[in-house]
């Protein structure tokens, strides 16, 4: 059973580059705004509003780092409608004003609100998968690397992306994806956040591409909340694939998979973990 306050993490992360409120936290959890504030308050220290600023002036700092040229167009991605607005905001954050931290280029001693964990410690039990043999998948959309401890900074991917879904050329189903490859050396992880396409070429720049071949898949549902997601992914390697009798493949490590069911806002609507098998 997930609490009110691991899915209004998951909710402000999958949705803080928006123009949330409190009332939305709460409306998502059932919630009075009061309850939502005590509640999220004591579980993290940090006010609900307090968090979500955090959260999108931490994700402007690091547009700025990274150069980005327009800082009224960070400004109003992070929710202010004006320069003077977010510069106030930004230097009561941190310390500095956007244009001094564009100018510095680092984010080295800045307090950044990083993402909280939202993934709750259940035991799940999943029934034996189903077998699938697609493919070639071709899977087009937003990747980033990831340390492997960190799971949690998913979500404002998938916001990233959520722009591209409606205009994804070649786009097959109305399914999205989450691919999970390349676990390197230095203890990173490469995630995809992208849908079905029919062709890999003339993607946008900003955009990957990956093929994967023709293979076997054990395709597990679960239909709690997105939250139980990193339980479930335990459960699936650690018991319910060596209880179907089923060995992992190489690549990817794992695929997820979100139908038309799963709800966005919410959360609710399960989803599939896929996993190659040999």
């Amino acid at each position: 059973m997930q609490t009110p306050v691991e899915k209004a993490i998951w909710f402000i992360e999958s949705h803080f580059a928006g123009n949330i409120t409190l009332d939305d936290v709460a409306k998502v959890c059932d919630l009075s705004r009061f309850q939502m504030s005590r509640l999220f308050s004591y579980a993290t220290g940090n006010s609900v509003t307090g968090y979500m600023r955090g959260r999108r002036l931490t994700e402007a700092a690091r547009a700025l780092a990274a150069g980005s040229p327009d800082i009224l167009a960070v400004a109003i991605e992070a929710g202010y409608g004006s320069h003077e607005a977010f510069s106030r905001a930004f230097r009561d954050q941190f310390g500095l004003t956007p244009t001094e931290l564009r100018s510095r280029g680092s984010l080295d001693d800045i307090a950044l609100v990083e993402p909280l964990r939202e993934d709750p410690k259940v035991d799940v039990r999943l029934p034996p998968p189903r077998i699938e043999t697609p493919g070639p998948l071709l899977i087009a959309g937003l990747g980033r690397r990831f340390s492997c401890e960190d799971f949690a900074g998913i979500p404002a991917l998938w916001q990233q992306f959520t722009p591209y879904l409606g205009a994804m050329p070649g786009r097959k189903n109305s399914a999205a994806y989450g691919l999970v490859t390349g676990v390197g050396a230095a203890d990173t992880y490469f995630y995809l956040a992208g849908v079905e396409v029919r062709d890999l070429t003339d993607l946008d720049g900003g955009l990957t591409g990956i093929r994967l071949p023709v293979q076997r898949w054990a395709a597990f549902r679960q239909d709690d909340h997105i939250t139980t997601i990193s339980a479930t992914i335990h459960a699936i390697f650690s018991r319910a694939l060596p209880e179907a009798g089923l060995t992992p493949g190489d690549m990817p490590d794992l695929i997820e998979r979100y139908s038309e069911d799963f709800d966005p806002v919410t959360g609710a609507g399960g989803f599939e973990i896929w996993v190659p098998v040999k």
